[in-house]
């Protein structure tokens, strides 16, 4: 179980409103390193980095690390800094996929209604799974039990009346622990968060709302709408206003029409050295070609956007000449589309990679090129030439 702190309400409400929660988000603990302590159990209790040295960003690290400070997305030189005795294991991606989609495929076998969101994170409906496996707790410890006896890694699960709820309660049950978060006491325990825990909150919005002394999520559920829509806009002030009060009605799809795939990154302090912003696309390419070979799916079309410290956005686009899945074709785009922006001296505050323009693999041929026709197989029996290395974009 959690080791999270609950309210005395939430405690009296365990058993009488799980009845109208069955939507489960399942996370997996700190994925990538959680995956390679599995691979090398003598690194468990240490302080270890899985990411790129010296020039890239942390993908994921220890609970160890973390503890002095080192955080995901951190840049690693900064990371090293702050934990110099840390273990840094470069990434996996291939082994990742082949967890990933192991975990998804358990997660189906729970209900048909899963709609995966990251490499290791997912939303389950199980109203339609309770005659057969019981209440959504009960769910949860078959999910959870399941997982580490067939990979030998942790997911923390958060049980909740609608997908907000049920994504702020896996947060809070980390690492490696279940809470559900009844529908009475919904409001509240939304309240209870910080502006940041909601999704679409990022540090322009943040500061936007700081400006008008909004910085709760309680305080914007207090705040006069009109305040909200000033502050950043109507479309998003209306959505956010929205969450505060613990509004979502979005259902559980197993299946999303793409038109598009994205990742961003907001950097840490803001960052003048072009080449920390070029190292944090390239983990963006992989972030996007990730999502893109999970979904079958290749692009022709590849965007930059860079936002700069005054808050201008700065956005660039290209072509491709043949669809690709390939995070280095990916990136070796965006580095040539950052180049071409003009930063007028200023520092970077967040990246933003998107593609779309998308075709199914199964519907695109590509001719193989001289290095593909000498080259050997690639290891997970993909075509020569749409290969990439693998993490889902959330």
């Amino acid at each position: 179980m959690s080791r999270a702190p609950r309210s005395a309400q939430t405690r009296r409400d365990w058993g009488r409103g799980e009845d109208s929660c069955s939507i489960l988000h399942v996370e997996l603990d700190e994925f990538f390193v959680s995956v390679e302590l599995a691979r090398r159990p003598q690194l468990r209790g240490l302080p270890v980095i899985v990411g790129r040295a010296p020039g890239g960003v942390v993908l994921s690290a220890s609970y160890e690390a973390r503890a002095f400070g080192v955080d995901s997305d951190m840049p690693m030189s900064t990371a090293l800094r702050q934990c110099p005795q840390a273990i840094v294991v470069p990434p996996d991606h291939h082994v990742y996929r082949e967890v990933s989609t192991g975990v998804m495929r358990l997660l189906g076998d729970v209900t048909v209604l899963v709609e995966q969101v990251g490499a290791g994170e997912a939303f389950l409906d199980v109203a339609g799974a309770r005659r057969r496996l019981g209440p959504p707790i009960e769910i949860a410890a078959v999910v959870r039990r399941r997982v580490h006896e067939q990979y030998g890694i942790t997911c923390s699960v958060g049980i909740g009346s609608t997908k907000l709820v049920a994504r702020l309660a896996s947060g809070r049950a980390k690492p490696d622990g279940v809470l559900l978060i009844p529908r009475r006491a919904a409001v509240d325990f939304v309240r209870s968060h910080p502006l940041s825990a909601l999704k679409g909150v990022d540090g322009g919005i943040e500061e936007a709302l700081s400006r008008w002394g909004i910085h709760t999520v309680a305080e914007l559920a207090d705040s006069d709408v009109t305040v909200v829509h000033r502050a950043v806009g109507r479309v998003a002030g209306a959505h956010l206003v929205d969450l505060s009060w613990g509004r979502d009605p979005r259902p559980v799809l197993p299946r999303r029409t793409e038109t598009s795939v994205s990742a961003e990154e907001t950097l840490v302090g803001h960052v003048a050295d072009l080449g920390v912003v070029q190292a944090v696309t390239r983990d963006l390419a992989d972030l996007c070609a990730g999502r893109l070979r999970a979904r079958g799916l290749a692009t022709r079309s590849v965007s930059v956007q860079v936002r700069t410290s005054d808050f201008r956005s700065l956005s660039r686009s290209r072509t491709l000449l043949t669809p690709t899945d390939a995070g280095r074709e990916l990136y070796l785009a965006a580095r040539e589309l950052i180049a071409g922006v003009d930063l007028g001296g200023l520092s970077v505050r967040r990246v933003v990679l998107s593609v779309d323009g998308l075709t199914e693999v199964v519907q695109t041929i590509r001719h193989p090129t001289l290095d593909d026709a000498v080259g050997e197989p690639e290891r997970d029996g993909r075509v020569p030439g749409l290969k990439s290395t693998w993490f889902e974009a959330v």
